[in-house]
């Protein structure tokens, strides 16, 4: 087999196993207060300083286009669990944050969501596995960050 059929027997692999893991965990969320992709922004959120990260920042780290994004958190600050605040930084900017009630919405929601993780990825590797998947797709994500 030729490197680029590897590359792209590798890259077929790799998609179709993150299509059919997402699908089960979109099926099982375990919440109707928010959907699977407002969790990812709390998720997000949780994990920087201050639980507050600028929209264009933010968007670094979903899968979605800018107004998708805008919407999205919109959407979550109408619900109480962000807020969204001018850049003080910068004014044109905005900041989404991460609220107490967002904060803990999320915190309760994690730990069933990470149960069904443990479920259909854990199950499925040995620890080694899970660490040198976690290695592999840590270097293809820097490997193919856009350099800025």
């Amino acid at each position: 087999m030729s490197d680029r059929a590897a590359s792209i027997a590798a890259w077929e692999a790799l998609f179709r196993a993150q299509v059919s893991v997402l699908r089960q965990l979109n099926a099982e969320f375990p919440t109707d207060e928010i959907s699977f992709t407002e969790y990812d922004v709390l998720f997000n959120l949780s994990r920087q300083p201050d639980r507050q990260l600028r929209i264009r920042d933010l968007n670094k780290h979903l899968l979605l286009s800018q107004p998708s994004v805008s919407r999205l958190v919109d959407r979550l600050a109408s619900k109480g669990y962000v807020s969204k605040e001018s850049d003080p930084g910068d004014g044109r900017g905005t900041v989404a944050r991460l609220t107490d009630s967002g904060f803990e919405l999320f915190r309760r929601v994690a730990v069933q969501h990470a149960d069904s993780i443990q479920r259909r990825v854990g199950s499925a590797l040995s620890v080694d596995e899970l660490h040198t998947l976690t290695k592999i797709c840590d270097k293809l994500r820097l490997e193919t960050q856009p350099h800025e």
